[in-house]
């Protein structure tokens, strides 16, 4: 039987061996108190134990691995802070170990303790070629662990995209307009444009887009001249303007050139996804709000609030062409979709209120994130599907973030033993 070494650690944690008559492979009797608090950084895998070996009470921390050579292996003969150790838990004993003063470590190994139950519950767990690991076991699993399982990974998602604002909000010292307006940008990439769009925010400041609030045009040069978008060889009058009112505000507001044309992806890029098509929509967004991040906070409080407010109307400029001095064949609508707007409501409106909650240390943020994320529909994609074929359907945006989490920090990298379903899984019939 071939594990990794996570399958020994929740062994430990969950008690799932017999423990009757147990000793430890120098054939003293063995009791177990207290497990300990499971580490996740450096030092012994668990900590403040309380065990009884030969009737003396010992605390101290436990160490856990696949065979007890593995001791030696990672180095911790030579680290005194394992030698607080007072127990090695392994499957195989296969050599003594011993602290770095000389005493030898007490070892209990697993290997013929262990519930046949959850040997044969993790084989088929870890051996099936589903996309969802555990598919097989689904209908056995209650709903409040699902969802408890699902509220964990959006909430890790979150955390996970809050970061991203942070290192924003640390760049900018602080200013939440500036941070949302460069967030703002970041997801309206939709991921394949993303960084180029940061650095365009980064380097068309908020601050200065605002003293032309009432000038949406001369917004829109800025935005596209900072992303090199007005230099075409064969340029027709709206390009030639913009880049006339670019080259004057360039050198007014001393502005660096930003974005390299070379930069941006169109390439398998759909016409309606191109960056200065999204760019002449933010232009037109951003012309409706002079408070950006003031406006996100204390106004939108539905996901109708948020669709009335991205219903932005670009210039009819852009209803002709996909790219400067380039005309489309036919006509196209470019006010955003519902489904778009959506997607921003996902990635965009709900990120930002989380992180300012955090940043704030204001709990009530965070329901909301929840409540607004059940208002937004299912989402639809492959991962999603792989959910729906298992007869577990999602009801709203709250499921499908929760599902994605799932996947990609859980199902992918086969993590089922940090998973809340996985461990119900593993666990051992009544």
């Amino acid at each position: 039987m071939s594990f990794k070494e996570d399958f020994i650690h929740a062994l430990w944690k969950y008690q799932y061996f017999d423990k009757r008559g147990l000793t430890t492979v120098a054939d003293s009797e063995l009791e177990i108190k207290k497990i300990g608090f499971q580490n996740f950084h450096e030092g012994p895998d668990f900590s403040e134990a309380h065990i009884v070996i030969d009737k003396i009470d010992l605390f101290g921390n436990i160490e856990v691995h696949i065979r007890s050579s593995d001791w030696n292996a990672h180095g911790h003969e030579e680290d005194i802070n394992y030698d607080s150790v007072i127990l090695h838990v392994v499957w195989e004993h296969d050599q003594e170990v011993r602290r770095k003063d000389g005493t030898t470590i007490p070892t209990l190994a697993l290997k013929g303790k262990v519930f046949l139950d959850v040997l044969r519950n993790y084989q088929r767990l870890i051996n099936t070629r589903k996309q969802l690991l555990c598919s097989d076991f689904l209908d056995h699993v209650k709903p409040i662990i699902k969802f408890s399982m699902l509220e964990r990974a959006l909430v890790e998602r979150l955390h996970l995209k809050s970061s991203l604002i942070h290192k924003e909000v640390a760049a900018t010292a602080g200013d939440w307009e500036e941070v949302a307006y460069r967030w703002l940008f970041y997801c309206f990439g939709f991921k394949v444009n993303s960084t180029p769009m940061l650095k365009l925010a980064r380097a068309m400041p908020y601050r200065l887009l605002k003293k032309h609030a009432d000038q949406p045009l001369i917004q829109e040069a800025l935005l596209l001249g900072q992303a090199g978008f007005c230099y075409q060889s064969e340029a027709d009058d709206y390009t030639i303007f913009l880049k006339k009112e670019y080259e004057f505000y360039r050198k007014k507001y001393q502005l660096q050139e930003a974005v390299y044309p070379s930069e941006w992806r169109f390439m398998r890029v759909r016409p309606s996804n191109y960056p200065s098509v999204r760019i002449g929509q933010l232009a037109a967004v951003l012309s409706k709000s002079p408070g950006l991040f003031s406006f996100l906070t204390k106004k939108i409080h539905s996901i109708k609030d948020l669709m009335v407010f991205f219903h932005a109307k670009p210039n009819t400029y852009w209803e002709h062409h996909y790219q400067l001095s380039k005309p489309g064949l036919k006509r196209q609508n470019r006010l955003l979709s519902n489904q778009t707007i959506y997607l921003l409501g996902i990635n965009f409106i709900v990120p930002l209120w989380y992180a300012y909650g955090q940043f704030v240390d204001e709990a009530p943020w965070r329901e909301r994130c929840f409540d607004f994320l059940q208002e937004i529909p299912a989402e639809q994609n492959r991962i999603i599907a792989s959910f729906e074929k298992e007869d577990w359907s999602p009801e709203n945006a709250f499921d499908t973030q929760g599902m994605i989490g799932i996947h990609h920090g859980y199902c992918h990298p086969k993590k089922c033993l940090d998973c809340k379903i996985g461990q119900n899984v593993l666990r051992p019939a009544k």
